[in-house]
């Protein structure tokens, strides 16, 4: 599989790389915003002005793409005019975001995923079905990551919300950190996100009621297991025929 990768100088981007050439994988190409005579992993890193040039040029059987919302859009718009598929981790889209991502998605296939992690899928069903089971305790949740993270909270735990909040009967609010007189009312969730460090990712779903507690959580080691799946999912989609994708709906696939 010839694979192209956006953002390649940046903590994903070096990531993705770096797990390619483990696989012996073909670097297509590689582009980065800014890009000035750089080099990751042996591979030349080119402005990303070049990257529609390059596409029609070299034809990779699919783009991995962790950049920001505003380049993420753009390069799905490049896909789609050539006939890429792309694979995405971006996350802090808006919902006129998505709306370009999905029409990008008629043309060629597009697959976002919040979280590539396998434990994190694991999470997702552990957390629906205890809210399920548990549906008179409180929840909340916690996400913690590197200092540099843009978006808040991730978006690994925004998919955990609608995970929980799909389950519940009752409506729930969501409370982003408390501070003074801030007592739980009725079905809200509470939101805590952290920035500290150089931590990966790390999600919990508390839920407390009944003189018990019920933690779950997933800690990521390292951004490898984040690139190891969005390659696994590159391999899945070249094959796919044009649609928008969610990785959280075909991760079982893979």
């Amino acid at each position: 599989m010839r694979v192209a990768v956006t953002g390649a100088t940046g903590r994903m981007g070096k990531t993705v790389l770096a797990v390619a050439r483990e696989r012996d994988l073909d670097i297509a190409f590689a582009v980065n915003r800014g890009a000035d005579g750089e080099h990751v992993e042996g591979v030349p890193v080119q402005p990303s002005t070049e990257f529609e040039a390059l596409l029609d040029a070299e034809r990779p059987d699919a783009v991995v793409d962790f950049t920001g919302p505003e380049a993420t859009v753009a390069y799905a718009g490049a896909c789609a005019t050539y006939g890429v598929p792309l694979v995405t981790g971006t996350t802090g889209f808006s919902e006129a975001d998505i709306a370009a991502l999905e029409e990008a998605g008629t043309e060629t296939p597009v697959l976002v995923g919040a979280n590539f992690s396998r434990g994190v899928q694991a999470l997702l069903d552990a957390a629906e079905s205890a809210v399920e089971n548990l549906p008179e305790y409180d929840v909340e949740l916690t996400e913690t990551h590197h200092n540099g993270k843009r978006d808040a909270p991730s978006g690994t735990a925004k998919v955990l919300l609608d995970r929980v909040e799909g389950t519940r009967k009752a409506e729930s609010d969501r409370v982003h950190g408390r501070e003074g007189e801030a007592p739980r009312e009725g079905d809200e969730i509470g939101v805590h996100a952290r920035r500290a460090g150089d931590i990966t990712g790390e999600h919990e779903v508390l839920l407390a009621g009944n003189h018990e507690a019920l933690e779950l959580t997933h800690r990521a080691g390292s951004r490898d297991v984040f690139a190891e799946g969005a390659l696994d999912a590159a391999a899945w989609i070249a094959t796919q025929p044009a649609d928008y994708y969610r990785f959280e709906t075909i991760a079982s696939q893979l």
